[in-house]
């Protein structure tokens, strides 16, 4: 497994950063302990989660995930590099979500405790809060950053502008500023090539690239024609509206199947295919796998040691050329 550094920071971590959304709903404690000793043993030493995972997400199970991983790492904390996230609400009272002052630090005290850990080594807002200046949100990270809980900041679905509008409020203020971005990139979904990855590779900020299989869609095994299956993330609440929404699209199905036609016969894994593709885009630092059982992230983790030629990039860039344009989703 090949290490990357996180943009301009010295921040090394492995170019496959092990998503851990599952763990708590679709994995019990010892499925998870399973994939998150398979993907060590297999050289990653990034980890991904959030305040509110498991999905479907509510405020009742708002935190399973970490504790889980927090029970899972204790006695080798510093061989990992843990991202967590805040915002999303977590509980039943006003102030359980944002991106206040007041909920931010009370996140980031949360989740210390859960992931049983004195530091965070990458905190991130896992959307815009409109409701919440964006310089209340920087202070309350930087000043985080200076008690020594988190090491890094970053923040996740954000489009270029608010990136952007970010950097400038931490340069004025000498504060600590967004290092990483987390957003949505796959094959069929590519719209950050436009502005959001010139943006950070100009500013030499780190990106995690999360659904690099588009929510199950890039592996090919769901049909347009019948209801997805039970358990995917495709039927999990509101989870599931969201990802239909996102993928579950005739013409999303026939940019898979010509993927399909062209890379089955060269004997390659359309799951290592998708996930290459996203590695092999300048400026990305790691792309976010999870599974639901161990074995599902062997195809996914020898992604990282696969090339793709120029005559496969060119089918890869087809499938999302033949795609309508829709609305921006988060």
């Amino acid at each position: 497994m090949k290490l990357r550094r996180m943009g301009k920071t010295g921040l090394k971590v492995s170019e496959i950063c092990l998503g851990t959304m599952t763990f708590g709903h679709q994995c019990d404690v010892p499925a998870s302990f399973a994939i998150l000793d398979k993907a060590t043993e297999n050289g990653v030493n990034f980890i991904d989660t959030a305040d509110v995972y498991p999905v479907p997400p509510t405020p009742d199970t708002a935190g399973r995930t970490e504790e889980i991983i927090g029970a899972w790492m204790q006695w080798k904390r510093h061989q990992f590099v843990v991202g967590t996230k805040c915002r999303m609400r977590v509980g039943y009272e006003a102030n359980d979500e944002g991106l206040s002052r007041r909920h931010i630090m009370a996140a980031a005290e949360a989740s210390l405790r859960r992931l049983r850990t004195d530091f965070i080594d990458l905190f991130q807002s896992h959307s815009p809060d409109p409701e919440t200046p964006l310089e209340e949100t920087l202070r309350a990270f930087d000043d985080l950053v200076r008690q020594g809980k988190v090491r890094y900041i970053g923040c996740s679905n954000y489009p270029a502008w608010q990136v952007a509008l970010g950097l400038g409020i931490s340069a004025r203020a000498e504060a600590a500023r967004f290092d990483c971005v987390q957003p949505r990139y796959n094959l069929l979904y590519r719209e950050i090539e436009s502005e959001l990855l010139p943006l950070c590779r100009d500013q030499g900020l780190g990106v995690i690239a999360y659904n690099p299989l588009a929510g199950g869609l890039l592996t090919g095994k769901h049909q347009f024609q019948e209801p997805p299956e039970a358990g995917t993330r495709f039927t999990l609440g509101k989870t599931g509206d969201l990802y239909r929404q996102r993928y579950w699209h005739r013409a999303q199905f026939e940019a898979v199947q010509e993927l399909q036609r062209f890379f089955v016969p060269r004997g390659r894994s359309l799951v290592q295919v998708a996930i290459a593709r996203v590695l092999a885009q300048p400026g990305i630092t790691a792309a976010i796998v999870g599974a639901t059982k161990a074995e599902q992230l062997q195809d996914s983790l020898s992604a990282a040691n696969l090339t793709l030629d120029d005559e496969e990039l060119e089918v890869c860039d087809r499938a999302w050329y033949s795609l309508p344009r829709q609305p921006p989703t988060a």
